[in-house]
């Protein structure tokens, strides 16, 4: 590569892994399921032109800790960041510092959740903070119940500053407040809608970025994290398309589907924004030397085992999408390697041409990208106090404070409902070991 990528890194909040534009096969044989009617045809170009991983794992599966993880390049156990409640301190290096130091212009927008514990953003999205953790420019906003609770009686995020000033902000309190698994669609206009409001920075960030120097970009989406609010124009669309129930559930079935649109309609939302700012870097002549990569911080549960949200070890919040195309990268690859969210960290400063020797627990992808080796770890690891989880990709383990260690034999039950730990002690004892080493 004759000079420097630039990265596009594309990151909505809460998507789980298996709702994925996935081939057919994938859905059957990797998880159990059939086909979901998605429609994300930009993520679903993405995957052609580059390497799908279906067997991510988020380090965490909580917003902060979860993004503390990615830009430390660590696994939880050594992250400075253990819950909700706690800012990225400014003395950890990031992959954001890293790339800055080394001439790239450093952009974000959206939900960075790296101060959320602050509940102040600055009313135009920067604070000097961000410059010290990495950042160049940035439109940093607050998550949508952090907005909700910050911004009752004046904004302190640039989102919620925007909705005050055009008389928006009271319709939006009121829709949100009490809202929960509520479905009905909010009464904002398309504009003032959150991820297309942050979208439209990410359209205009990108088009104003130097041309003599390399850039890198991450997109914070604020979906398709609950509350599932849509717009009019997005609940209308879906709202009679089938999906089907949670596994394991004894929720209602028509708010249970209702949700499901939902979901799958924000994400239709996030790709249809993404194709805005691929367009953006297409018209700056940069794409085919720009990486673009998509992935989450953490899944949903959405009613399976009538949980919602994440913490949880089970598949729908510790599993996530990540797909990786650009120049160099493989071409419609579907990888099953173990791979875990901040190995990102590694794989993006070693395409920069960068070192990062503090990310002590990222593992470049590099080699899988571009077909230099088809494994990446033996085991896979996720932890939130109270539990930790490890895979090899075959056996899944889950030791959990104040209960028996679980086992799922993931070829034969890709949902997870048979533990078989009496069975497999010695399967328990390995991956054990993995976790305490």
């Amino acid at each position: 590569m004759s000079r420097r990528p630039n990265f596009l890194f594309l990151f909505p909040d809460q998507h789980r892994g298996d709702w994925m534009p996935y081939p057919e096969h994938i859905f059957r044989s990797r998880f159990g399921m059939e086909p979901l009617p998605l429609r994300m045809p930009n993520v679903e170009a993405l995957m052609k032109r580059g390497v799908t991983f279906t067997r991510a794992v988020t380090p965490s599966p909580l917003c902060a800790p979860a993004r503390a993880c990615l830009a430390a390049g660590l696994r939880y156990e050594l992250s400075p960041v253990k819950n909700n409640q706690q800012n990225y301190p400014l003395d950890c290096k990031t992959f954001y510092s890293v790339l800055k130091e080394s001439g790239y212009e450093v952009g974000g927008v959206g939900k960075f959740d790296l101060h959320k514990a602050s509940h102040w953003w600055g009313l135009d999205g920067w604070i000097d903070d961000l410059g010290k953790l990495g950042f160049t420019v940035a439109i940093d906003n607050a998550g949508k119940m952090d907005a909700i609770a910050s911004g009752q009686q004046e904004p302190k995020d640039p989102y919620m500053k925007y909705l005050y000033d055009r008389g928006l902000a009271e319709l939006h309190l009121r829709d949100m407040k009490g809202r929960k698994k509520s479905t009905h669609p909010t009464e904002l206009p398309e504009e003032a809608y959150c991820d297309n409001w942050l979208s439209a920075n990410g359209v205009n960030m990108i088009r104003n970025f130097p041309q003599n120097k390399p850039w890198f970009l991450v997109v914070n989406f604020t979906g398709p994290h609950s509350p599932f609010d849509v717009t009019k124009r997005m609940r209308e669309a879906w709202r009679h398309v089938d999906f089907p129930l949670p596994h394991e559930s004894t929720d209602d079935p028509a708010q249970s589907v209702a949700i499901r649109q939902n979901y799958a309609a924000m994400l239709e939302n996030i790709d249809r924004n993404i194709g805005l700012m691929l367009r953006e870097v297409e018209k700056r002549g940069e794409l085919d030397h720009t990486i673009v990569i998509y992935a989450s911080d953490h899944g949903e549960m959405l009613g399976d085992f009538d949980k919602y949200g994440k913490v949880r070890p089970e598949r729908g919040s510790v599993h996530v999408p990540l797909v990786v195309a650009g120049p160099g990268v493989r071409e419609n690859i579907c990888s099953d390697a173990l791979v875990e969210l901040q190995d990102l960290a590694r794989t993006i400063v070693e395409y920069a041409g960068a070192d990062m020797p503090e990310a002590v627990d990222s593992l470049s992808l590099k080699p899988i990208l571009e077909g230099t080796a088809e494994s990446h770890r033996e085991v896979q690891i996720s932890a939130l106090n109270g539990w930790k989880m490890a895979s090899d990709g075959e056996y899944k383990l889950i030791i959990e404070n104040g209960k028996e260690p679980r086992l799922y034999h993931l070829p034969s039950d890709p949902w997870e409902n048979r533990n078989v730990a009496r069975q497999h002690e010695d399967v328990v004892k390995r991956l054990q070991a993995q976790l305490t080493s």
